[in-house]
This record gives structure tokens, sequence and C-alpha cells, in this order.
């Protein structure tokens, strides 16, 4: 189960709006410098809201890169995959028992 989130998402989405609009302002001011701006000022770790940015480019198609809705998808297919995969362990497990069962009742 991942970690409970210490920022709800209004709070993000205004970090990460706050960082888009510095950078608009000052063409040359990097992701990285941005953050370090603003992150102190909302509380928030610059590390921590470089990472909201750079999905946020992602996912908005700015930058090259697996979005949130993709990520959450292959997440989901690959538990499915799991799953199925452990009950057709269980069906051979469960039909080379009843093989062998049948085996030995024609046997007698």
């Amino acid at each position: 189960m991942p970690a409970p989130r210490k920022f709800n998402d209004e709070m993000r989405e205004r970090a990460k709006r706050m960082v888009r609009e510095a950078r608009q302002q000052e063409p040359g001011l990097s992701v990285n410098a941005a953050c370090k701006r603003i992150g102190p000022q909302l509380g928030i770790l610059p590390d921590t809201l470089r990472g909201w940015c750079k999905q946020a480019d992602i996912d908005d198609g700015l930058a090259p890169g697996t979005t949130s809705s993709d990520r959450d998808e292959l997440i989901r297919l690959r538990r499915e995959n799991a799953e199925l995969r452990r009950a057709n362990e269980i069906l051979k497990t469960a039909s080379a028992f009843f093989a062998s069962a049948e085996l030995d009742r024609r046997l007698r």
C-alpha cells in the first residue's frame, strides 16, 4: 500500500501552476531553479515539486515519457496478468491431480 499523501491535489496543482508561471515570466529559468525558489515558499521540498512538474509535463505531452494514466493501466494489467498466471497454475495442478486419480481408478 502506498504511503499516505502529505499534500492534497489542490496544493499540488497550485505548486505546479506557480512553477509554470515563474518559468513563463523568466524564459531562461530552469525547472530546477523554479522549484528551488517556489518549493520552500509552499513548504514542499524542491525535489518533490520538480518530480510533480516533470510528470505534469509528460502528462500534458510537453515531454516524452510514460503518462500517469498509462502507468496506472500498466500496473493494473500487470496485477491482472499475475492473478491469471496464479489461476492457471492452480488449474494445471488440479488437472494433473484429477488425471492421476482417473488413471488410478482405471487400473483397479
